[in-house]
């Protein structure tokens, strides 16, 4: 006697085409990515995908922001186990951030897809103010800045982390030198050098009430609440705010 398959909610088969989209990348690269190939590889209707989704702009935005966000998570869970201390910090952000860069391949293959699209444009602005504040947030209790131009700093920051991460990806730089180096841009730009962080862990100065807490675990906790990410790191929320067809 045959089953009768289980009907999927509109949200759990937006996160079933996501994931099949997610695959279809992968395998095929952003150009294999459509509507129609979606729907046959997810076995559903076109008129179930268009639904969602409604163009393939659509479908690679609501991607987009899907990937970003796991992205993201990946990065704050990172820093609510890093160790205290300036360094230690800088380490984790660096070493969550490439390890992102190498096992999502698709977030830049959908990001170049996408070039040249003004709502991308706003996507990425979006994207790198979240980052920015994020990394300001943790890094904060060691450097003297105003949190304004902290920001500014964290996001000059994340602009020589794309670059490094493009030359990971063409194999000119290995994983420890490219850690390395985000770690050290990210130290010099804490705005008094090593000397910062020195202070916060000694307990001395200004940062000494916020680093004896373990600013890495507390202060990424709260951001990570702010960006929407959850235990799974799925960025739901995001997308059905955002997402073109939710």
């Amino acid at each position: 006697m045959g089953t009768t398959p289980t009907r999927l909610s509109k949200q759990a088969r937006r996160e079933q085409l996501l994931d099949t989209a997610v695959a279809i990348v992968r395998t095929r690269g952003a150009d294999g990515l459509t509507l129609v190939t979606l729907a046959e590889e997810a076995g559903v209707s076109r008129p179930v995908v268009y639904g969602h989704f409604a163009t393939r702009p659509g479908l690679l935005l609501a991607l987009h922001r899907r990937l970003d966000e796991r992205h993201r998570a990946a990065v704050t869970r990172a820093l609510r186990s890093a160790a205290t201390g300036a360094d230690a910090v800088a380490r984790a952000i660096s070493t969550a951030y490439f390890a992102c860069a190498t096992d999502m391949p698709e977030l830049g293959a959908v990001t170049a897809a996408l070039k040249g699209s003004p709502e991308m444009e706003a996507v990425r602005h979006d994207s790198a103010d979240r980052y920015a504040e994020l990394m300001a947030t943790v890094l904060r209790p060691y450097s003297p800045l105003a949190p304004k131009d902290l920001v500014l700093r964290c996001a000059g920051v994340l602009g020589a982390a794309d670059a490094l991460a493009a030359e990971l990806n063409r194999r000119r730089a290995t994983d420890d030198e490219a850690v390395a180096a985000l770690t050290g841009l990210i130290m010099g730009s804490l705005g008094g050098g090593a000397e910062s962080g020195r202070r916060a862990e000694s307990g001395a100065g200004p940062a000494q009430s916020e680093a004896g807490a373990g600013p890495a675990e507390t202060e990424a906790g709260a951001a990570g609440a702010g960006l929407g990410t959850g235990p799974a790191g799925s960025g739901v929320g995001a997308e059905n705010e955002a997402g073109p067809g939710a």
